[in-house]
């Protein structure tokens, strides 16, 4: 491996970059320390992927092509639903109980359960109510966490709007100069403006994620794995049958959140027509798909915890954007 000189404190230098690796490089931190060597890594190329050594973040941006960038978005937005739905032969098999195994089945699938069936008593035996209400509750409890993420995001969206314009012309100085040294200079002009701007898309935070899933995910198995739930009906179908109207329902309401989420972007996408389009549409009808097969009480969860989202994001996007200036 090449060890680069270092030029200037704090500068992320570069060694080999190819198509499928970025490797080959050393960071040189300020003060005098000596460069930490980095062995090689082998990365898809993703768009403003930050490296962070002790209190400097760099920012590489690797150019990733567009069928990888699809594949990429694809993902995002499927594997939940696959998820989701390799699951469903926990429920009828293994109900779940106080004596059932397992520390997230005992602190977070049990609680839920009971839940579910408290306020089924309290509705006089609705269990669609109590899903509805538990779903509610679940949402309001994580709303504090989505408020936060939402006030970043709209920061930055914020900021995004002022930086893009030189963005533009940016790249515009640099649209005839396809040598190695035009597209270095421009790359560290780029950071002079995220730098200028104190733009870091990453500053949003995972937090709200990373509580929302195990929390939501427990919920699921509560539903799956309450057999009480299978025997008793709600509206028009039987919440332990699959419906084909609430399938339906839930992707539209998958696909209505899709929509109305990317207003709080703080990025705008490269070719929305094509790649968040495409993906808009496959989420909602793989989530459909899945559905068709499952006990109508899921779908139900999932259409009742989207319009919830849509409305959030409605309502929190009114409240963090700002007037324009006159």
């Amino acid at each position: 491996m090449k060890l680069l000189q270092p030029v200037q404190p704090g500068l992320w230098l570069s060694g080999s970059r190819s198509r499928a690796a970025y490797s080959g490089g050393s960071y040189v931190p300020s003060g005098g320390e000596k460069p930490l060597m980095m062995k090689t890594i082998v990365l898809p190329h993703i768009d403003n992927l930050y490296i962070q050594v002790g209190r400097t973040t760099m920012k590489k941006n690797l150019m990733l092509p567009k069928w990888a960038r699809l594949v990429f978005i694809i993902l995002l937005g499927v594997i939940p639903a696959i998820v989701l739905s390799g699951c469903s032969s926990a429920s009828p098999l293994n109900p779940i109980e106080s004596g059932s195994s397992g520390i997230f089945n005992h602190y977070f699938i049990y609680p839920f359960s009971l839940l579910i069936k408290f306020f089924a008593d309290v509705f006089h035996g609705n269990y669609g109510l109590s899903i509805v209400l538990m779903t509610f509750i679940i949402r309001l409890a994580i709303m504090p966490l989505m408020m936060n993420q939402t006030k970043k995001q709209m920061d930055m969206k914020d900021k995004m709007a002022v930086l893009q314009p030189e963005l533009t012309a940016l790249k515009e100085k640099y649209k005839d100069d396809n040598t190695a040294e035009a597209k270095k200079q421009q790359q560290a002009e780029m950071m002079e403006l995220y730098q200028k701007h104190q733009f870091n898309p990453l500053n949003m935070g995972c937090l709200p994620m990373l509580i929302q899933w195990p929390v939501t995910l427990a919920f699921y198995y509560a539903i799956r794995r309450t057999p009480e739930i299978a025997a008793h009906d709600f509206l028009w179908f039987s919440l332990g049958k699959p419906d084909i109207i609430l399938p339906l329902i839930a992707a539209a309401v998958y696909y209505i959140q899709f929509r109305v989420s990317q207003s709080a972007s703080a990025q705008p996408q490269p070719n929305p027509n094509s790649q968040m389009a495409f993906i808009g549409l496959l989420s909602p009808v793989m989530m459909g798909v899945f559905s068709f097969g499952m006990p109508a009480a899921l779908p139900l969860y999932w259409a009742v915890g989207g319009i919830f989202i849509i409305v959030q994001t409605i309502i929190l996007n009114r409240m963090y954007t700002k007037p324009p200036k006159e």
